[in-house]
């Protein structure tokens, strides 16, 4: 390999290195971890309580929590759809891992769970709320095997609670009081 060659193979090395660091930096950098438990979900909940609630989205308040609960209770039983193996064991473990580096979570704020029953909608959001509440303590306390998620694959039970509460926190980012 002559000089000229060798020049031009580093630049191109040593840019793309550049350009896997500075991806990395820009999917981490500004990003402050919140305290992803559930306990901590339970108390931003219970902010939430005594305030008139608005939503900014396409669901209503209710729906959301419904559909927060449906997403803790599959966990513990089952979800009734999931994506091929090959999904969960490349795209989806990308995805939880890059949510969990960044303590943040996206995703569509209207897409069911995958065959899930749609949630109606319905005007009792404290009932909603406490029904969420509920899924949440449930979870916490819950001793059994945990079901693959849909999208995920394989979780342990402190994954599952990232995953929860990075979810519940996604979401209630559409609802201001």
């Amino acid at each position: 390999m002559n000089r000229r060659q060798f020049f031009k193979s580093s630049l191109v090395i040593g840019g793309s290195l550049v350009g896997v660091g500075t991806s990395t930096i820009l999917l981490t950098e500004g990003v402050k971890r919140v305290d992803l438990k559930i306990s901590t979900a339970l108390k931003r909940l219970e902010l939430l309580s005594n305030k008139n609630l608005v939503q900014t989205g396409e669901w209503d308040i209710y729906e959301i929590f419904m559909h927060c609960a449906q997403s803790v209770e599959y966990s513990m039983s089952k979800f009734p759809e999931h994506h091929s193996n090959f999904f969960k064991k490349t795209v989806g473990t990308l995805a939880f891992s890059i949510f969990e580096s960044k303590g943040k979570m996206v995703h569509g704020l209207s897409e069911p769970i995958p065959g899930s029953p749609l949630v109606k909608t319905s005007l009792d959001t404290i009932a909603a709320m406490d029904h969420l509440k509920k899924s949440l303590i449930d979870f916490e306390n819950y001793t059994g095997k945990l079901a693959p998620h849909f999208a995920y694959g394989e979780l342990t039970k402190n994954e599952y609670e990232i995953a929860h509460v990075m979810h519940l926190y996604n979401h209630l980012e559409e609802i201001q009081s």
